[in-house]
């Protein structure tokens, strides 16, 4: 063998080395693109797959919600407008704090009775009506309210039924009425006025504060609970007072007129069950709404007045309600108490 064989003898092995991992060198790249390669491929894919379950789980859901609108939905309304085009018995709910911020505002009853009394089909009127009381104004607008209408619609008698409560001014729109029925227990009466507030002059004295009122009018700052009590103020309002709880005294004496017991506690603001109301003239008799629509109208089939939320209100209200009682059923935050 020549030298120069011998040479390349001796040199081949590294010159294939590193022929070898130059290839490899290749090769490997070539791989590690190719994995990068399908790796992007499968998350592009998983990213498409997670946007088209969410989007068919939402198609899914708002379906189901749909129907859920139906069927909570679409019998009522559909059943209301059934029994309104039949012979019925109008109700309407009173319910709460009679106030214009709240649910029972004169503008929703007033509403109510116009609708109630203007269909053929209503043989008589109901006022339910669960409610402390509230604004002598808005009392005076309903019952102005129920008796114009009444003169406007002679043939349709209206009817009050008390549930737990009628007091104040619940029982004064409850006076405009031609009978009044309530439970033996409910709570009838609280023929009164009431204005409270309190005085912080001696409070403002011990922590050092200073009272600084400008007022242009001498009477400007009158019953100011910061500054003490004039008795000037204190009489002047005390005939205030006066006048609306006559005001009151007239329009139930005008509702109900002879029924009405010589008792001189009457109007003193006190409250009674139905069945001591009952015996001073404050009721005309014990029953329900049932009882009244099916043995003094003769009508027991019911039609609801009452202004109603939306279909979509009404169900994420009950959707709210539902969730909330479930959250506190899990903590055991709520108390179930019953008669036995």
């Amino acid at each position: 063998m020549s030298e120069s064989d011998n040479h390349w003898g001796e040199t081949r092995p590294e010159a294939l080395q590193a022929q070898l991992d130059k290839a490899s060198a290749k090769s490997e790249g070539k791989e590690w693109k190719l994995i990068e390669k399908l790796l992007n491929g499968l998350f592009v894919e998983q990213r498409r797959a997670r946007r088209w379950g969410i989007f068919f789980k939402a198609l899914t859901f708002l379906y189901l919600f749909g129907l859920l609108i139906m069927f909570w939905m679409g019998p009522s309304i559909s059943s209301d407008l059934a029994k309104e085009s039949e012979e019925h018995t109008a109700v309407i709910d009173i319910n709460g704090p009679i106030s214009a911020s709240e649910e029972a505002n004169a503008d929703s009853i007033a509403w109510s009775l116009r609708k109630a009394f203007e269909n053929e089909h209503s043989k008589a009127v109901v006022l339910r009506i669960n409610s402390p009381g509230g604004s002598p104004v808005q009392s005076g607008y309903v019952y102005d309210e129920v008796k114009r209408l009444r003169a406007l619609h002679p043939e349709k008698p209206l009817y009050a039924v008390i549930m737990d409560i009628g007091a104040s001014g619940a029982y004064y729109i409850a006076a405009s009425a031609d009978e009044i029925y309530a439970d033996k227990a409910s709570l009838v009466g609280s023929i009164g006025v009431i204005s409270s507030s309190f005085g912080f002059v001696d409070l403002m004295d011990k922590v050092g504060v200073e009272r600084r009122a400008l007022t242009a009018g001498s009477n400007k700052g009158f019953l100011d609970p910061f500054s003490p009590l004039k008795e000037s103020d204190k009489a002047f309002w005390q005939t205030v007072l006066d006048t609306t709880h006559q005001q009151f005294i007239d329009q139930v004496k005008k509702g109900r007129g002879d029924k009405l017991v010589n008792d001189p506690d009457l109007f003193s603001g006190l409250v009674w069950t139905g069945e001591q109301a009952l015996e001073k003239g404050l009721v005309d008799g014990l029953g329900s709404t049932g009882y009244v629509a099916r043995e003094v109208v003769g009508v027991d089939n019911i039609v609801n007045y009452s202004p109603r939320m939306s279909p979509l209100d009404e169900v994420i209200d009950r959707f709210g309600i539902s969730f909330g009682e479930t959250i506190a059923n899990s903590l055991g935050l709520r108390q179930s108490y019953q008669l036995h």
